[in-house]
């Protein structure tokens, strides 16, 4: 089984993963450890550069008592024209899973086409779902559940917002994604949502989105690969910071949510992100357990 998008997993089994994850949680802070992959080996492959995706993975398989290995892809001969398809061959002889964060979503698929171990999208253009694993154990730590709750995304249309759309759709949660016109999550997207079920609304009015709001999220306006647009983005994409104001007609016990890194004083303002409604260091934190639970799924 690979895990490329957030919907490789139905509800039920996102569920039950949360819940291992929980526990897991809950065990490292007691300090209580096990090798349930020892003599496993987690092969990294990263075209982007990485804190949480990196160190999360790497200490989840320690923990654990696997071994990551760190693959840039100026360490292997895929910078020499090595085939994919022929690298995700010579990887699953090695390694009893890979972990791939590339530029391109093809990219991913074709390494899930061709490797016999599970694969992990650990971030691509179109999705970010282990991102969105995190995000569901802090939203289900923070309110105790899913359905009923509105889901506010604020600023560009991205991968991380993808995923947050589908995680919705999945879980029960309605969706509001306020951006500018031109900066829309992907139609595809958006209609396998609907399809499940799921209340999507986009929206060029944060206020408007913002207002009841449960969970209020946003990410950098300049991705990496963005920044020849760097300029045109800040201008865009002003209006849409999440600041005191949106707070204030948020729901009274709304959550602020960032799935890091954050450019302080652009899409979040430092007093928010250090307000007691923020829980993105817990959801940062959560990584670490949400993948946990995933490679124990995949390789336990």
């Amino acid at each position: 089984m690979n895990f490329i998008s957030i919907c490789d997993f139905d509800a039920a089994r996102i569920s039950d993963l949360l819940d291992l994850a929980i526990s897991l949680k809950e065990k490292r802070m007691k300090g209580e450890s096990s090798e349930l992959l020892k003599n496993k080996s987690l092969g990294m492959l990263f075209e982007k550069s990485s804190t949480r995706t990196r160190i999360s993975f790497e200490v989840a398989m320690t923990d654990f008592g696997g071994h990551a290995l760190y693959l840039s892809r100026r360490d292997l001969q895929l910078e020499r024209g090595e085939p994919l398809e022929d690298t995700a061959r010579v990887l699953s002889g090695y390694v009893h899973a890979i972990m791939i964060r590339a530029f391109k979503h093809e990219t991913v698929s074709k390494i899930a086409e061709h490797a016999t171990v599970p694969v992990i999208n650990g971030l691509s253009d179109l999705e970010h779902p282990c991102q969105s694993l995190a995000d569901l154990m802090t939203i289900k730590e923070a309110k105790g559940k899913f359905t009923g709750l509105k889901f506010v995304w604020i600023g560009d249309g991205n991968n991380v917002c993808n995923s947050s759309i589908l995680s919705c759709a999945l879980m029960g949660m309605d969706i509001i994604v306020a951006c500018p016109k031109g900066y829309e999550p992907d139609a595809k997207i958006i209609s396998n949502a609907k399809a499940l079920g799921c209340k999507v609304e986009i929206t060029d009015n944060p206020k408007k989105a913002a207002g009841g709001a449960d969970v209020l999220y946003t990410d950098v306006w300049v991705s990496m690969g963005d920044e020849e647009e760097k300029e045109d983005r800040l201008k865009t994409l002003g209006p849409f910071q999440i600041n005191k104001d949106l707070i204030d007609i948020a729901d009274g016990d709304v959550i602020v949510m960032h799935c890091l890194p954050a450019h302080r004083g652009q899409e979040i303002t430092d007093e928010v992100m250090n307000d007691s409604h923020s829980v993105i260091f817990t959801q940062a934190e959560n990584r670490l357990h949400a993948q946990k639970a995933l490679l124990l799924k995949l390789l336990g």
